[in-house]
C-alpha cells in the first residue's frame, strides 16, 4: 500500500489544534457534498464512506448528492451554481477537472472552484484474455506495435481519461490500437468478457476478481509504480517512462470564496480519515491506496494533468 502527503499525518491532531478560533466554529451546521457521478460507482461509495468518517469528526451530518451525466461535468455545474458558502463541496474524481474540460465546452473554469485535498488514488489498467501473445507489459506493446489496428481496447468514453492514458503510452511506442468507447468501466468489462474488445481499458476494482479466476491478466497499469493487486502488471516506471503515468484520483473542492482557515478544517479531518484501518482496507480492496495533496499542490497536480492530457487529446484530434 502506498500513502502520499503534504503534512505528516501523524500531525493532524496538532494542526487541528492550531486553527484560528474562527475554523473552530466551522461547520456549525451540516454540509451538503455533491457527487457528480451516479449512486454507486467508485467516486459516489469512496465519497460515502469518506464523509461517514469526516461527519463523525466534526460533528456535523453531511448529506451527499448525486448529479451525474456529462462526464461529471453536469454534477460540477451545479456544485459552482449553489456552492455559495463553505457548506457545499464536491466530491470528486479527476476526470471533470482535467479531463472533460479538454474535449468538450463546460460552464466552469479553475478559477471558480478552490481545490481542498486530494483523498486516493489508484492506476488504470490494460488487461487481456489469457490466450493474448505477451505475458509483460512490454511484450504487450511490442505485439500491438507490429499489428497495427488489428487489437481494439475498450475504454470509458470518447476523451475519457482511460483512452487519452492509453494513447500517451500508444504514442511513446508507436503503436496503434483501435479505442471502443463504452458507459463506463463496468460496459467496458462486460464487452472484454464477452470477447467484442481484445483489451479491457479501465479502473482496477471490477476487473480484479476475473484475474484472480484466470479469465483475464493485466499487464500494464498506468501509475509511476507497481500496484501490489496487479503484480503482473508493468508499470510505467517498469517501462521506462514514468513520466507517462496517469492516475484515477479523488478529491474534494470548495466554493471560491472558502476561507484558508475553513479549507485547513476539511484538511485536517481527511487526513485523519486517512488513517482509519477501514477505510484503508475499503481502498486496497478496490486498487487505491490514500493521497492526499492540499492547497498549492493540488491545484499543480490538476493543471499540470490538464495540460497533458490536452496535448494527448490534440495528437488524436479530439481537442
Amino acid at each position: 500500500m502506498k500513502y502520499v502527503a503534504t503534512t505528516l499525518c501523524a500531525a493532524a491532531a496538532a494542526a487541528t489544534a492550531a486553527l484560528p478560533a474562527l475554523a473552530q466554529d466551522y461547520p456549525a451546521r451540516s454540509m451538503e457534498w455533491i457527487v457528480p457521478a451516479p449512486a454507486g460507482g467508485g467516486t459516489d461509495t469512496a465519497g460515502r464512506m469518506l464523509a461517514t468518517l469526516v461527519e463523525d469528526d466534526l460533528g456535523q451530518a453531511i448529506a451527499v448528492k448525486n448529479v451525474a451525466g456529462g462526464g461529471g461535468s453536469a454534477g460540477m455545474s451545479q456544485f459552482i451554481q449553489s456552492a455559495q458558502d463553505s457548506y457545499t463541496l464536491a466530491a470528486v474524481w479527476n476526470g471533470p477537472l482535467t479531463t472533460v474540460p479538454n474535449i468538450q465546452n463546460v460552464p466552469y473554469a479553475p478559477e471558480d472552484y478552490r481545490p481542498i485535498v486530494s483523498t486516493s488514488e489508484t492506476a488504470y489498467t490494460m488487461c487481456v484474455k489469457p490466450d493474448f501473445p505477451a505475458e509483460t507489459g512490454q511484450e504487450m506493446l511490442d505485439e500491438i506495435a507490429a499489428n497495427p489496428e488489428k487489437y481494439t481496447y475498450g475504454n470509458d468514453g470518447v476523451g475519457g481519461t482511460m483512452q487519452l492514458a492509453a494513447e500517451r503510452i500508444f504514442a511513446k511506442y508507436e503503436a496503434v490500437a483501435i479505442p471502443i468507447p463504452f458507459g463506463g468501466a463496468g460496459e467496458t468489462l462486460q464487452n472484454f468478457l464477452g470477447g467484442h474488445v481484445d483489451i479491457y481499458g479501465g479502473s482496477i476494482a471490477p476487473v480484479q476478481p476475473y484475474v484472480e479466476s484466470g479469465e483475464a491478466k493485466c499487464l500494464i497499469v498506468t501509475s509511476a509504480d507497481p500496484v501490489e493487486a496487479l503484480p503482473q502488471a508493468s508499470s510505467m516506471g517498469d517501462l521506462g517512462f514514468p513520466e507517462l503515468a496517469t492516475y484515477l484520483w479523488r478529491a474534494l473542492l470548495g466554493p471560491k470564496s472558502m476561507t484558508d482557515a475553513e479549507a485547513d478544517v476539511i484538511v485536517a479531518s481527511v487526513e485523519k480519515a486517512m488513517q482509519d484501518e477501514e477505510y484503508i482496507a475499503f481502498l486496497a480492496k478496490r486498487g487505491e491506496w490514500p493521497a492526499v495533496y492540499s492547497g498549492a499542490e493540488l491545484q499543480k497536480r490538476i493543471d499540470d494533468e490538464y495540460q497533458a492530457l490536452g496535448e494527448a487529446a490534440e495528437r488524436i484530434g479530439l481537442k
